[in-house]
């Protein structure tokens, strides 16, 4: 707990690095240090998932009712 409350506090500093780059007009979620990774990930599971569904979708409307097989 002493950890805590000895901690320094980083909000200013913090506080200025964020506003700064806001004001060169970077978007908030690319601010921080692990945004480019989040991002990317996001993409990733977010496209991938569109994606399998397209394709599902489009064998479901040829008839097929499995992902690889003709039944």
């Amino acid at each position: 707990m002493a950890g805590l409350v000895n901690a320094p506090n980083r909000v200013p500093e913090k506080q200025r690095f964020y506003q700064q780059a806001y004001k060169n007009h970077t978007r908030l979620w690319k601010i921080g240090p692990r945004s480019g990774i989040m991002i990317t990930t996001f993409n990733i599971a977010m496209w991938g998932t569109f994606g399998a569904s397209m394709y599902a979708m489009s064998r479901k409307v040829l008839g097929y009712n499995t992902w690889f097989q003709e039944d």
